[in-house]
């Protein structure tokens, strides 16, 4: 291996200097880093495309880049660091200037917004994102961009990577990307260091095994490149967020309608199929039946929901709905652990053991403490006014709405296709008001799609799927849809999960299980308040809840039943007591102008699959890896190989099995290589052949014995003009195989 030969050396050099060799790395060391700026701008593109136009935040990363490319000529480090740290300071000021004078004033409050924030919750729930995106974008990029130039990659990686790290933290990087991003990291320090053979290492290099190095220096980048995605793929980035950079390969489905609302906090991202609970979540006292509401999401992300605004303590008493509104006391006894505080819209009071507990959010609703819970045996009692208007005066409520309200509940990304809005206005072509626009919306919704727990996930806009792509879904798929409709009609609506009112064991009681976990809509009228719509088809969901019910008591399910309920019982089918009280005054909604049919050219009205099971005829299904999760099996399998061949594990075991196992060609063949597998068992166990020495006197040197001489003959006969026979070449690879298993060992 050392003995390299007069040219190598210059070889490596002529290498290194063409115009392809040295130049080449550089490039990839900068592709490397604007691969880990494209990781978190593509994330803060995401984050701006939801709220707005990104087309000024690309403005913003295309200016940075500019200056950073022009001022990387002329400005010295010790300038660079405070331009950035300037920028950053100047940022977040003016984002902070922008915000409601309330929010600014509460310093606990901002603080633990940025605790928060790095404890695994969306960015997305800040309010105006758009500011602080502009605000924060242009110092990392500046400082990546410039430290590369530079030459400076460590120093480039410390910045681009710090604001990876950080939407890693709140879970704002997609996967792809952010595995992306931290493969742009490890490859711009790598790189740098190929790229520094040309200058203080390369006498070393050279003097010593040059070609050696320098490979090892290629696969020790790709080892650590395959390393990141190894590591990735099974260790969480925060475990308070819940998340990982990468999900373990594999599909799964989600669990249950209850876990994926209401235990989502600040952020729902909507799943594929899922199942039902029946387990007995908590009983009601109520003097009114109602929906037990838990939490409204107002920014809509395309794949599900982000609540916006911070909690702040409970003081006393909460404002009531604007206009007219019926008294509703309750009282919860909790029978299983929530990180939630249910209660009718909208409460205006807490009291009980529990109530010391309660927060408001920033729509009005109650969460517990951060950090505390409701555990079985707790109770707390609440007072809400439940707004309370007639169908008349929805329609004729106007549409004159408050600035805060219209900003916040009609907002979409810009990227939600415009087909969306095309079909609502062909829907709600002969609404007159904002009301029969939602009533025509929701019975669209009810009648044309159909009730169902086992679907596949789309992966693209939710609202534009269910519209176009699916044919079923549940209470998810239609609520966001019908917000997401009416928000292109500029009509305020939000995406709000809690509780149907569950079995009614009483006059004034229900018992509430897991399966009663449900997603609606609220629409916002000027002078009445946030009012409730149900596009989710009741029937067949009633129907999967008593279904599933019946099994779980069937199976012998613990907690599905509690004193005041009957195995005979099955769960009330729901009549939540609408308040858009009915009478003799209430309109018709308009008919619809097209009901298009299903994608699939077939409409459902009622077919539901009770629990997401799938009938297969008892087979079993796989699920081939997606081409993210192939993509990234193909970089972890580069990586394994690269840290193997660095270890020379891959050499070792390919001689092992070459040195104990000959294939037969010809006699002439067969000789030659089984000298060769006899000096390699000889350089194992004694001492490698000096160059000159020939193979007797390697052999005499080494006290080869009789049957090692033996072989030689027939090599020098072989290899010097003589003649070998088939008997030979047999008895040369016999007695070598017997040498190797002697000196080598079997395996």
């Amino acid at each position: 291996m050392s003995d390299a030969g007069p040219g190598t050396a210059e070889r490596l050099r002529n290498r290194l200097d063409e115009d392809g060799g040295l130049l080449s790395t550089r490039r990839l060391a900068l592709v490397s880093i604007l691969l880990l700026v494209f990781s978190f701008t593509f994330a803060l593109y995401e984050i701006i495309d939801v709220v707005g136009n990104p087309d000024t935040f690309l403005l913003v990363v295309a200016a940075s880049l500019a200056a950073a490319s022009v001022l990387s000529r002329v400005l010295p480090v010790r300038v660079a660091v405070p331009i950035g740290a300037f920028l950053l300071a100047f940022g977040l000021y003016s984002y902070a200037t922008a915000l409601p004078a309330d929010v600014v004033a509460n310093q606990d409050r901002v603080l633990g917004d940025v605790i928060s924030l790095l404890n695994g919750l969306s960015v997305l729930r800040l309010q105006k994102i758009e500011l602080w995106a502009l605000g924060f974008t242009p110092t990392p990029v500046f400082l990546a961009w410039y430290f590369a130039l530079r030459r400076h990659y460590v120093a480039a990686v410390t910045a681009g990577g710090a604001a990876l790290t950080f939407f890693v933290l709140t879970g704002d990087m997609n996967t792809t990307v952010a595995l992306l991003g931290a493969i742009g990291a490890v490859g711009a320090v790598g790189f740098g260091r190929l790229e520094r053979f040309d200058s203080a290492d390369r006498p070393a290099v050279v003097d010593g095994d040059a070609g050696a190095a320098l490979d090892t220096q290629r696969r020790t980048v790709l080892m650590e490149l395959g390393a990141i995605v190894a590591v990735s793929s099974t260790v969480s980035v925060v475990p308070g967020a819940g998340t990982q950079l990468l999900k373990p390969f594999g599909k799964g489905r989600a669990n249950t309608v209850e876990a994926s609302l209401i235990n989502a906090d600040q952020r729902i991202r909507i799943q594929g199929s899922i199942e039902l609970s029946p387990a007995v979540r908590f009983t009601v006292d109520a003097t009114r039946q109602a929906y037990w509401r838990v939490a409204a999401y107002d920014r809509y992300t395309g794949d599900g929901w982000v609540r916006t605004g911070s909690t702040r303590a409970f003081d006393d008493r909460l404002r009531g709905p604007p206009g007219a509104s019926e008294r509703v006391e309750q009282r919860y006894d909790i029978e299983s652990t929530l990180r939630t505080m249910p209660a009718v819209w909208r409460p205006i009071a807490v009291e009980g053991d529990e109530g010391d507990i309660a927060t408001v959010t920033d729509a009005g609703g109650l969460q517990p403490e951060q950090g505390e819970q409701l555990e079985p045996g707790d109770s707390y009692e609440v007072t809400s006014r439940r707004p309370v208007a007639r169908p008349r005066e929805l329609a004729s409520a106007g549409d004159d709405y408050p600035d805060g309200v219209e900003d916040r509940y009609t907002q979409r990304p810009s990227s939600l296709p415009e087909r969306i809005e095309e079909r609502t206005e062909r829907i709600t072509a002969n609404a007159s008001n904002p009301y029969e626009a939602a009533r025509v919306i929701e019975r669209w919704l009810e009648n044309n799609r159909a009730y169902s727990l086992d679907v596949e996930r789309p992966d693209g806009n939710i609202a534009d799927s269910f519209l176009f792509e699916m044919e079923r879904g549940y209470c998810t798929y239609y609520a966001t849809t019908m917000a997401v409709m009416l928000r292109t009609l500029d009509v305020p609506a939000r995406f709000v999960v809690g509780y149907t009112p569950g079995e009614r064991v009483g006059n004034d009681r229900w018992v509430v299980r897991g399966f009663d976990s449900h997603a609606w809509t609220e629409v916002y009228f000027p002078d009445v308040g946030w009012v409730r719509f149900d596009p989710t088809p009741a029937g067949p969901r009633s129907a999967a809840e008593g279904e599933r019910l019946e099994q779980a008591r069937e199976n012998g399910n613990p907690n599905v039943d509690t004193d005041d309920t009957d195995e005979d019982d099955t769960p009330t089918p729901d009549d939540p007591d609408d308040p858009r009280t009915e009478g003799p005054d209430t309109p018709t909604p308009p008919p619809t102008p097209e009901t298009p049919t299903p994608a699939g050219g077939e409409t459902t009205t009622g077919g539901s699959s009770v629990d997401g099971a799938v009938d297969d005829g008892g087979g079993f299904e796989i699920d081939l890896p997606s081409r993210e999760e192939a993509a990234l099996g193909a970089v972890l399998v580069g990586g394994v190989v690269a840290g193997l061949r660095q270890t020379d594990a891959t050499e070792r075991a390919y001689r092992a099995v070459w040195a104990r196992w000959q294939p037969r060609e010809s006699p002439a063949v067969d000789v030659e290589r089984a000298f060769d597998r006899l000096q390699y068992a000889l350089e194992r166990t004694e001492r490698a052949r000096e160059p000159g020495e020939t193979p007797r006197q390697y052999l005499d040197a080494v006290d080869a014995g009789e049957a090692a001489h033996r072989v030689c003959d027939y090599y020098e006969r072989s290899r010097y003009g003589g003649r070998v026979t088939e008997a030979d070449a047999d008895e040369a690879v016999a007695l070598v195989g017997e040498i190797v298993s002697e000196r080598l060992g079997p395996f």
